[in-house]
């Protein structure tokens, strides 16, 4: 009774067959994963934050200018650097209510360029789908770089820097 049959010790010797190439084969397909995620890390990291083209150089340039007007509101808490990489308006009270408008103007402006930075940056890297990555890396230089007492956004709070 303990004997096996040949047509069973034959399906038993293409199981073990089969198993041990399907574990071949699953060991092949993550080693190719891992490193394909690897030459993707690569890629990400080769991306040049500092390209040029004249999109970017207007954007830019647009944000330098615009600099200057929003300094005294970093100052006074009225808007903060947000960790996705935008400007927030936090006390909008900061702002004598005859330049509200203006302010939040000028906040929307800022926002908009930022998109376009980030978009613009991924685009001429020639990989737009950069851009959140791009993103997350200027929002975390934008707050490490912040003036001290600035708001910042870290793990979801506001805090001063």
């Amino acid at each position: 009774m303990n004997k096996i049959s040949k047509t069973t010790q034959q399906w038993l010797v293409q199981l073990q067959l089969f198993a041990h190439d399907g574990y071949h084969t699953l060991k092949n397909m993550l080693l190719s994963v891992t490193v394909l995620a690897l030459l993707t890390t690569q890629v990400h990291a080769a991306a040049d934050l500092n390209v040029n083209t004249p999109a970017v150089a207007g954007v830019k340039a647009s944000m330098q200018s615009r600099h200057q007007l929003l300094l005294p509101h970093y100052q006074s808490g009225a808007v903060g650097l947000t960790a996705d990489g935008f400007v927030a308006v936090k006390d909008a009270g900061l702002v004598p209510l005859s330049q509200r408008s203006a302010f939040a103007a000028l906040v929307k402006d800022e926002n908009a360029d930022r998109a376009k930075l980030y978009q613009g940056i991924a685009a001429a890297n020639g990989h737009p789908e950069w851009e959140g990555e791009i993103q997350r890396t200027f929002a975390q230089r934008w707050i490490d770089r912040a003036q001290a007492g600035w708001l910042v956004q870290r793990d979801g709070q506001w805090v001063r820097k």
